[in-house]
């Protein structure tokens, strides 16, 4: 018997891939869209309302640097028009506290900032920006005066993990509800950068128990989601809950995916808002049912009791390391039992870490 199609709940908005940043893990594609391929604000409107209709809850407005787009206030104010709960995730650069009051005021109801690094040089180095970090703890200081809950996101790699401890004390002292920390995925501008990026096994089993600690030590005081080095692990990471199973992400042009880096599933097509509505795109189109549920499983993973925690794993790391977007996520100790591909891969870039920093070029 066939499941029904859920509705989707979460709806990502990548208003723009402008950013004063040039993080050298950036998620977005390798082919950035400019500003002049960008949706407009009125079509944004329409995909806000459709999301409402299809019964989305929430949405996260992001980028790039959402604040590089003039009209992020009218964006803000559409998306609570259409009732949903909007959540910002920015670098807090290029906000003056006043603008930062104005999205407030539109009704920005949560705020996401990154976090590159505790230490000034180093996030400089994954930014190639100078006074990053200042910039950002002057933005969480103004957050802090509103009511509006504050999210750290602290992306982690090999340069920084050993600094993970200082990462969840600086969130508390921004005045951070929830922490997000994050191992990079491989994807996107980071397939540049995995040589120098990627950590040690030693790192990520540390970093498991420091985690483990945190959240024992800080329950009730910080929330820590926490996003692991699936290189290392025993089972796949449940890839966006499963695909067309809860989130949708629009991108700055207007194409919805069913995962942030799908645009690398070279033999999927995906449709625009500007031509289909969204509520078609969710249920009728090909990129969405392409991977939803489990037909399109390997026998292992259909047969497997962990099918509806991990739903087969990630699409992109399976066609990444294996070549097959279909195949079981490299990961999976079951269906991979020696396990080797992911970590002897990781351990083949760890012993190439002399390689040269590769900033992400702005759009």
């Amino acid at each position: 018997m066939t499941k029904p199609i859920p509705a989707p709940q979460v709806l990502l908005a990548e208003v723009t891939h402008r950013c004063p940043l040039q993080c050298v893990y950036c998620s977005n594609p390798t082919e950035l869209i400019k500003k002049t391929e960008e949706i407009s604000t009125d079509t944004w409107g329409k995909v806000f309302t459709e999301a409402a209709d299809l019964g989305v809850l929430q949405v996260s407005i992001s980028g790039g640097e959402p604040a590089a787009r003039r009209d992020l206030t009218s964006l803000i104010k559409a998306a609570r028009d259409a009732d949903l709960y909007v959540n910002l995730i920015t670098s807090g650069i290029g906000f003056k506290r006043s603008r930062l009051e104005e999205v407030i005021e539109a009704g920005c109801e949560h705020i996401q900032l990154s976090l590159q690094d505790v230490d000034s040089g180093g996030a400089e180095l994954i930014s190639n920006l100078k006074k990053g970090l200042e910039k950002k703890l002057e933005f969480a200081s103004w957050v802090r005066t509103h009511s509006v809950p504050l999210t750290i996101n602290a992306v982690m790699h090999r340069l920084n993990l050993d600094r993970l401890p200082q990462t969840i004390e600086m969130a508390i002292e921004m005045g951070a509800r929830r922490l997000e920390i994050a191992n990079v995925q491989y994807h996107g501008w980071a397939s540049f950068n995995k040589n120098i990026l990627m950590p040690t096994q030693e790192q990520s089993d540390r970093t498991n128990q420091i985690v483990s600690e945190a959240r024992e030590k800080y329950h009730g005081k910080l929330l820590i989601d926490y996003v692991p080095v699936d290189h290392y692990a025993e089972y796949p990471k449940s890839c966006m809950n499963g695909w067309g199973q809860v989130a949708l992400i629009v991108a700055p042009d207007g194409y919805v995916l069913p995962c942030h880096n799908a645009t690398m599933l070279s033999h999927l097509n995906f449709e625009n808002v500007v031509d289909n509505s969204l509520g078609s795109i969710w249920y009728e189109s090909e990129a969405f049912n392409a991977y939803r549920g489990d037909a399109w499983m390997p026998d292992i993973c259909k047969s497997c009791d962990r099918k509806d925690i991990d739903f087969g794993g990630c699409r992109c790391q399976a066609l990444a390391l294996l070549g097959d977007a279909s195949a079981a996520d490299p990961v999976c100790s079951r269906a991979h039992p020696h396990n080797l591909i992911p970590r002897e891969y990781a351990n083949s870039l760890i012993a190439t870490d002399t390689a040269s920093i590769n900033y992400r070029p702005n759009a």
